[in-house]
């Protein structure tokens, strides 16, 4: 498929906490450089004080918002321009004392940390939880109109708005008043959907409005169908007017002979309403605008169904720099989702409309408008000023307002670099300062022979930290089952066979792409946090090495290929045990709603390169063994990936998590499946688990500050997940940011860089020689 590039959580979605504010960063700028400008300049030798810093980055998705941002590119773009309300150490631990700063030794060196303000937690009789924030009073957006709590309040509001649809989750934190105010309404889409075309109860829009609206829906998934037939057609996938073969090219099937009509209802039934997720992720090159303009007039605005508070009655203005937020319980994660970006009221929202007295904070409830109409173009108090996007380049300029004081280097770039071989290049060749290529093998190669031997040397400086998440392969339980019950024995012995057969090839797999840089893990969490189960805890296992029955499938004195056929027997066992007919040691039928070939898709640049790749190529071999047929999709456009698993589509996958700091299982776990599934994470819909002992163990987590609580039911939601086994871990990696020794002053770098406070920390003294 041609899919458009879009944005999404993948990365993900579980990656949001506060580290990008006042100590934020992450890029670089220019003045009015084009990509190849921005390489002739960087390339230059002698250096003007207004050469730009050039940081080699992976595709954006030109989500620029502290609102809206979610993949971790973006995020990054975004938070260059952003201060946070909160910031932490190199250990990841919260700043309470911003304003005057805290000084706290790391690795024998002590380091003083500054922030916009000061935080105060108060635990009440009562249970509940009062954090008091007083700000600043002399800081300033980059636009020189000063800060005051009116933002902050702004900002909160916007994220805990009725129909805010981006990555935060501030929303679903025990603030007080905060179902209360956030009740009463949803989107005009979703109840349009809901009620369906035949709908006569007209309270909430008029029948015209419903008669345009589906017919606009009809039009857009019949466009999008005719679309695809032509593009099949033009690339030799169907004939000429059977869009019957054009469909199954596609991976649709519609009846033999089937009209254009068929293949549109296809589209919209897979769909369930979803039209923008449809389009997004099945397009043969239109946009959503292109087929369904003015889809936002439904998607982004909020209808009131009923009563609602008018504020959020634990969110209270104390003065024009102080302020208070009260939980009603103690949650541990709280701390983290409070550390908003201050974004400017005057900018995103409209200060005539703020009046805190009387329940006006900058918008119309239910509308976001103000806020979505300056996604691509951020404002805000941090190191630099976003001046603009096009071309493959971000341009910034240092903010002179900048609490720290104006950045050293004036201008940085951000240069969007889709291969990891043009990053390294890119600072061998001059065009690119700073970037973080995979840490392979093969880019440990060329960075030694680029040195003359070393990773550290007269042409690239390495600095590597353990990465902030993990690898994984993904299987979602909505598509991956039998009989359509995710959550049954048979479902999940369908998922384990899957399960067993990759993870006996990770060993070998992780050691060829990363060598020593990485690690093979058991559980779904990285080990830089503490909640991780270690070898050496008596109830650790070895992720998918038991058979159906318990038991062991592996002895310690198994050779490597002893233990690939004892993997590949015990799947065919859990085959069996999922309902397959079992013939000569081959599977032969599959039960119903179950199938004997599954797609694995891997974004790995359409040339295999992933460190996950092996694991499945050898899969691959392993399952046809056993008759089950395994279809490698190597994608050389990661955002397919990320509109496929939105759209529920995609059975398996190969990606990574971002994590952090707070081990927090909300985001990706978490179902709500008691209220029907009514607010799950955020990103719950990628593996698709529904377990109400898991919602009830996240919850409980949370609800304690007690570590050693904590990780004990930590342990116990890891064992719950990988029986669902909608998740294999795969490896725990180094991050590398390598820098041009002969161009970047390495002085002037962040010292001490750790998983929770990258280099970026400390832009504001980052300058080229």
């Amino acid at each position: 498929m041609v899919n458009m590039k879009k944005i999404t959580a993948a990365f993900l979605a579980g990656m949001m906490l506060v580290g990008c504010g006042s100590n934020a960063g992450t890029a670089t700028t220019t003045p009015e450089a084009t990509a190849e400008a921005t390489a002739e300049a960087t390339a230059n030798t002698e250096k003007s004080a207004d050469t730009p810093l050039v940081v080699g980055y992976s595709p954006f998705s030109s989500k620029f918002s502290p609102f809206f941002s979610t993949t971790a590119y973006d995020q990054d773009a975004q938070a260059m321009t952003q201060l946070s309300l909160l910031t932490s150490d190199r250990t990841g631990a919260i700043i309470y004392k911003g304003i005057e700063g805290e000084t706290i030794p790391y690795n024998g060196t002590d380091y003083t940390y500054y922030g916009p303000a000061d935080l105060e937690v108060v635990e009440n009789a009562d249970g509940s939880v009062d954090y008091k924030f007083k700000l600043r009073d002399d800081l300033k957006f980059s636009d020189g109109e000063p800060i005051t709590i009116d933002d902050v309040i702004f900002s909160m509001y916007v994220l805990c708005d009725p129909t805010y649809d981006g990555s935060s989750t501030l929303f679903a934190q025990p603030i007080v008043g905060m179902e209360e105010y956030r009740s009463g309404m949803d989107t005009l889409l979703n109840l349009l959907v809901a009620a369906g075309r035949d709908n006569t109860d007209f309270t909430n829009w008029t029948e015209e409005q419903q008669k345009t609206f589906w017919e606009k829906y009809d039009k857009a998934t019949l466009g999008l169908a005719e679309e695809i037939v032509k593009y099949c057609v033009e690339a030799g996938a169907a004939e000429e007017g059977n869009i019957t073969a054009a469909a199954a090219a596609w991976g649709f099937t519609i009846p033999e002979g089937g009209t254009m009509e068929d293949f549109a209802n296809a589209l919209a039934e897979a769909y369930g309403g979803d039209v923008a997720g449809m389009i997004n992720t099945e397009n043969a090159g239109s946009t959503v605008e292109d087929l369904f303009p003015g889809l936002e007039d439904y998607s982004t605005v909020g209808v009131k169904t009923g009563e609602s508070a008018p504020n959020i009655a634990g969110i209270k203005k104390i003065n024009d720099y102080e302020m208070t937020v009260t939980t009603s319980k103690v949650d541990a994660t709280a701390i983290y989702q409070l550390g908003v970006s201050i974004a400017p009221l005057h900018y995103y929202g409209d200060k005539s409309l703020f009046d805190y007295d009387n329940n006006s904070f900058g918008f119309p409830k239910g509308d976001l408008s103000s806020v979505r109409a300056k996604t691509t173009q951020p404002l805000g108090a941090g190191p630099y000023k976003f001046i603009k996007y096009e071309n493959g380049v971000i341009n910034y300029e240092a903010n002179e307002n900048y609490f720290k004081g104006e950045p050293k280097t004036k201008y940085i770039n951000f240069l969007e670099t889709f291969k990891d071989d043009d990053k390294l290049n890119g600072v061998v060749t001059g065009t690119i300062d700073i970037t973080d290529p995979s840490f392979s093998n093969d880019t440990v190669k060329a960075i030694q022979d680029a040195n003359g031997g070393d990773i550290v040397g007269p042409v690239i400086t390495t600095d590597t930290v353990d990465n902030l998440g993990y690898g994984y392969i993904g299987i979602a339980a909505d598509v991956v089952n039998v009989g359509g019950v995710r959550d049954s024995d048979a479902s999940k012995n369908l998922r384990k066979a899957f399960a067993t057969v990759y993870s006996v090839y990770r060993d070998v797999a992780i050691d060829s792409y990363y060598g020593e840089r990485a690690s093979v893990i058991n559980y779904p969490i990285s080990n830089t946090s503490w909640a991780a189960p270690q070898p050496t805890d008596p109830d650790y296992k070895v992720a998918f090495s038991t058979k159906v029955d318990g038991s062991d499938i592996y002895t310690s004195n198994m050779s490597a290929e002893e233990k690939y056929e004892a993997a590949k027997q015990a799947a065919l066992e859990y085959f069996e045990a999922a309902g397959y007919t079992v013939a000569d040691g081959k599977i032969t039928a599959a039960p119903a709603g179950a199938k004997m070939e599954y797609e694995v898709w891997i974004p790995a640049d359409g040339s295999g390169d992933h460190p996950a790749f092996m694991i499945l190529t050898e899969a691959e071999k392993a399952l046809a063994d056993i008759g089950m047929k395994l279809i490698i999709r190597d994608l050389s456009n990661s955002s397919d990936l990320w509109d496929g698993l939105e759209a529920r589509t995609v059975p398996m996958w190969a990606a990574a998590w971002g994590a952090t700091v707070d081990p927090d299982m909300y985001q990706i776990y978490y179902s709500d499946i008691a209220n029907g599934g009514a607010n799950p994470g955020g990103s719950n819909y990628q593996y698709g688990i529904a377990d109400a002992e898991l919602d009830q163990m996240i919850m409980d987590a949370r609800s304690s500050i007690d570590q050693s609580y904590r990780k004990t039911v930590y342990k116990a939601c890891l064992d719950t997940i990988v029986d669902w086994a909608v998740e294999v871990p795969t490896y725990q990696r180094q991050n590398a940011i390598i820098f041009s020794t002969e161009r970047v002053d390495m002085d002037s770098v962040t010292p001490d860089i750790t998983t929770f406070y990258g280099w970026m920390s400390e832009i504001e003294n980052t300058k080229l020689k």
